[in-house]
């Protein structure tokens, strides 16, 4: 036991600043892309109320994501965006246990049921049982096993489930986007949220660049900050100018 220690103390010793730096770079990388939703699932759960968060962010999220693991078997990248990509699929499906929940609690009088076997394209992503959104990732993912393994010598289809992984993901906030356009507000939307999206959003491609990552990495995560500087545009412009946007609302 006191050798093991001591070998983990030399193991330390020997660490230099830039092993340090890239290990928390790396740590940030996994877990730093789940915390933006920490405090719009603790608003949902304190309000009851998930009607300004877009679902459609978590299904952008979760099928970029699933691309991206399934990219990295054809075209290994570190290690750390597999891991950071597992684990937003677990964040994603949390986040839309919670407002399934929520949606189904608030209702006083239940409306009609409707789960993915109903084959209804009108509620694609708006089933309202939870079961139904596990069963579309498992066959998403069960579908793309199964052409990963047929084509994984080709390099076109390599490349271009990784293209389709960052670029899906670079179009986060675009339900985001549009819903709060939809609602001439962002009531109900977490700024907490968005400021931590475009603070994480600029940090990765930054490790993108850095690290010399894919070239569709970091080309769509300039995208993403874009449409983050976007959404905050859209905080400022309803919060100065509140009665233009009832006003288009009225209108529209």
């Amino acid at each position: 036991m006191d050798f093991q220690r001591y070998v983990s103390q030399v193991d330390l010793s020997k660490m230099t600043l830039a092993d340090l730096i890239s290990t928390v770079a790396a740590a940030a990388m996994v877990f730093g892309g789940v915390v933006p939703y920490i405090p719009q699932y603790r608003t949902i759960r304190r309000t009851l109320n998930c009607d300004g968060f877009s679902t459609f962010v978590c299904f952008v999220l979760i099928i970029a994501n699933i691309l991206r693991v399934f990219f990295w078997f054809g075209k290994r990248f570190e290690a750390p965006l597999l891991a950071q990509s597992i684990l937003m699929i677990a964040a994603m499906l949390a986040m839309v246990e919670v407002c399934v929940r929520v949606k189904n609690k608030s209702e006083i009088i239940q409306g009609k049921q409707h789960s993915l076997r109903d084959l209804d394209w009108t509620y694609f992503w708006r089933w309202t049982d939870f079961l139904s959104y596990v069963e579309f990732v498992l066959l998403v993912s069960a579908i793309l096993s199964l052409t990963t393994y047929i084509f994984i010598d080709n390099d076109v289809y390599v490349e271009s489930v990784g293209f389709l992984a960052v670029f899906i993901e670079a179009m986060l906030g675009t339900p985001q986007l549009h819903k709060n356009y939809t609602n001439k507000s962002t009531k109900g939307m977490s700024v907490s949220m968005v400021v931590m999206w475009l603070s994480g959003d600029t940090f990765k491609t930054g490790y993108f660049i850095i690290r010399e990552s894919p070239m569709q990495f970091w080309l769509c995560g300039t995208l993403q900050i874009c449409v983050d500087l976007l959404i905050l545009s859209q905080v400022l412009y309803y919060s100065l100018y509140p009665s233009r946007g009832a006003a288009l609302k009225h209108s529209s």
